[in-house]
């Protein structure tokens, strides 16, 4: 089995699962834009052969390298990034190819464009906000005009809380207009007051989750946008309702031989047209695992590896050599950072010392992910929720200025 992965040094997370491929015995063939020597020596040994591309923005370089592989190597069985930013390009490269195995350029709009994800998520038989693709003032007052203030206008093809704005009176939605990128598709939904959770899951070829767990974090665009304290975990249990919901909409997008990390909101109170308190009504939809290290804090809540539950889904479309002991209690793993420009009363090593046992990963983050992910994170797992938060409160507290 041929397997391209692009950009397999970036994130960290993806050499864990090009590892674990070469243990499936995936001949697993590396495209970036750095020099071999820069790759680590574990990554290194994952590759059967690397192509360095002066850039992974010229697909033009990338497709001579794909075909490069597909001469010396055969037909391509498999490519992907895992990677929000490059899944156009992948698909691109699929349809070139003619690699069945994902999603082709022809279908990736369903995934990328949020106007369409809602489409798939009322296939599914799931709610989604009530929203409009702005294109005038005089559009965006008559949409609120419905709805009412405030609303969340954003890039209707976006990557994470980027561009994302709370609009909450008339005044800001003159500013948007005037401020905004006349290149760009925004989509403008109503508001909804609901916790931000995800349905995180390794789905087979046949659309089947054969792993299943998620996250619960805090608004991404208001830590964007006004440099909040970031914190967020791995549930422990799902709660039914999500699994339900998250399976659902699987289905609604007809998703197949994939990682996804499908978000939703658990609304706090009862909104007309969407549902009651505690019901799920679909986000966003991102076909690819969540960013950062989460998929090593799934393993921790989970005392599992997802790299290689997935990689044998890749090599076997079943888990495999994975081991899912379900006799194992499982975990709270939280993730919580700091800023550099706070002042915080708990010293680094004060935080060790304190809860060293529970820390499983501390380190600075790198600076293209600061801005929603913070500067130093801590990651840590708790089996109760109380222990958690106390946790999260330790590290975040401030000294009052």
């Amino acid at each position: 089995m041929n397997f391209v992965y692009i950009s397999p040094q970036f994130p960290k997370t993806n050499c864990e699962f090009c590892n674990r491929l070469k243990q499936n015995g995936v001949n697993v063939l590396g495209i970036a834009d750095i020099e071999y020597d820069q790759l680590a020596q574990k990554l290194k040994d994952c590759l059967t052969e690397y192509y360095k591309v002066s850039s992974l923005e010229n697909y033009d370089e990338v497709l001579k390298a794909v075909a490069f592989f597909t001469h010396k190597y055969g037909k391509i069985n498999w490519l992907e990034s895992n990677n929000e930013y490059w899944l156009v390009q992948d698909s691109r490269l699929r349809s070139d190819f003619n690699i069945t195995t994902g999603i082709k350029s022809d279908k990736i709009a369903n995934i990328k464009e949020k106007s369409k994800m809602k489409k798939a998520y009322k296939k599914g038989e799931i709610p989604a906000a009530d929203f409009s693709l702005v294109t005038t003032l005089v559009k965006a007052k008559k949409f609120i005009d419905k709805v009412g203030y405030p609303v969340v206008v954003k890039p209707d093809n976006g990557v994470g809380a980027s561009d994302t704005r709370k609009i909450k009176n008339e005044k800001e939605l003159k500013e948007f207009f005037e401020t905004r990128n006349e290149n760009v598709k925004y989509i403008m939904e109503e508001y909804v007051d609901g916790d931000l959770v995800s349905y995180d899951a390794v789905i087979d070829s046949n659309g089947n989750p054969i792993f299943e767990t998620g996250i619960v974090e805090p608004a991404v665009m208001d830590i964007v946008n006004e440099g909040l304290d970031v914190f967020y975990y791995v549930e422990k249990e799902m709660p039914e309702k999500l699994l339900d919901a998250g399976r659902r909409a699987v289905k609604g997008f007809g998703v197949k031989s994939r990682f996804v990390h499908l978000e939703f909101f658990k609304l706090n109170k009862n909104k007309k047209g969407l549902g009651k308190k505690g019901d799920y009504v679909g986000l966003e939809a991102n076909m690819r695992p969540a960013g950062g290290y989460t998929p090593d804090m799934y393993n921790y809540a989970n005392n599992t590896d997802v790299y290689q539950i997935w990689a044998d889904m890749i090599a076997f479309d079943k888990i495999e050599k994975a081991k899912l002991n379900k006799d194992i209690e499982k975990n709270y793993c939280v993730y919580a950072s700091r800023r550099d420009n706070r002042n915080y009363i708990h010293s680094h090593d004060e935080i060790k010392q304190k809860y060293g046992n529970a820390i499983v990963m501390d380190e600075r983050m790198p600076d293209i992910f600061s801005g929603a992910m913070g500067n130093y994170m801590y990651t840590a797992k708790f089996k109760t929720k109380e222990e958690m938060e106390e946790f999260i409160d330790f590290v975040h507290k401030k000294i009052e200025e």
